[in-house]
């Protein structure tokens, strides 16, 4: 699997989410951002696990994503997370992300893993980036596919 790829995948899925009423559009990057524009979905950090069937056959990559929302006032906020972190809805993360798995037995992300799934949400809490604070949280993602490409 190319990492690139499948975090530029990942982001793309992720923007297809439709926020509450007021809340804007969330925009999705597959990278760090320098800047955020809240509310904001970036794929972060990524953990490698080579070889899990041997000769090459398929890795596992564990990818952090964080979801950050504006300060407007405290219930807002956590109100447009709380949105995002459901396992079901328009805005759900979960869901949307979960649409690029593709039907039984095709590929995921457009043939760029085998399979994605969001295993957890961890870490709900208020972040600072860029020296600004944010309220949001990590979704953990694992995608699995070929080793050898």
């Amino acid at each position: 699997m190319q990492i690139s790829a499948v975090r530029d995948a990942i982001a793309a899925a992720a923007a297809a989410v439709v926020l509450p009423p007021g809340a804007g559009k969330l925009k999705c990057t597959g990278y760090v951002p320098d800047a955020v524009l809240a509310p904001c979905f970036f794929v972060g950090e990524v953990e490698v696990n080579f070889d899990k069937t041997m000769g090459r056959g398929t890795d596992e990559l564990l990818f952090t994503c964080r979801v950050l929302a504006g300060r407007q006032d405290d219930r807002s906020s956590q109100r447009i997370i709380d949105a995002l972190l459901s396992g079901s809805g328009p805005a759900s993360l979960k869901a949307a992300i979960e649409r690029a798995r593709g039907a039984p037995g095709e590929m995921a992300l457009g043939g760029l893993a085998d399979d994605l799934h969001v295993q957890r949400v961890q870490g709900y809490r208020w972040f600072e980036h860029a020296g600004s604070t944010y309220v949001g949280a990590e979704l953990v993602l694992k995608a699995i596919g070929d080793g050898s490409t």
